[in-house]
């Protein structure tokens, strides 16, 4: 019984570990940490904005919601296009705001423009 519970301790203890190491808020992509954080996390999901644009503020706090709820189990980042061309052309986007899924690396998915949350989270958990 003892032993079982130890196993129970343990499991408990890594997913708290795992879930603190993800951040509860979104983090800012750039050139310089952007393969880090491909190669750290398996999901991650990026939104591509820039300051002046109307649909991306209006986008903005569904974002911080869906980061709450997913904390531990999706990581959210943010690419500034005007500030990250290199990174905005690398992944050709056109019109902002994009929302790019990452899934192991490699761009699983993309959405476009300013959606309702249960469209971007039907999105979500398509890829969890």
């Amino acid at each position: 019984m003892d032993e079982e519970l130890e196993k129970i301790r343990e499991r408990k203890k890594e997913e708290m570990a795992k879930k603190t190491s993800y951040p509860n808020e979104p983090v800012e992509i750039t050139n310089e940490n952007f393969t880090e954080l491909l190669e750290k996390y398996p999901l991650l999901v990026v939104d591509c904005w820039a300051s002046w644009c109307m649909p991306c503020k209006m986008i903005e706090p569904v974002i911080e919601e869906l980061v709450k709820e997913y904390a531990g189990k999706i990581v959210f980042g943010k690419i500034n296009v005007d500030e990250q061309r290199e990174l905005a052309m690398k992944f050709n986007i056109m019109s902002i705001p994009t929302l790019l899924f990452f899934k192991d690396g490699q761009v699983a998915d993309t959405l476009i423009g300013a959606l309702p949350k249960e469209q971007i989270e039907e999105k979500i958990k398509s890829q969890l």
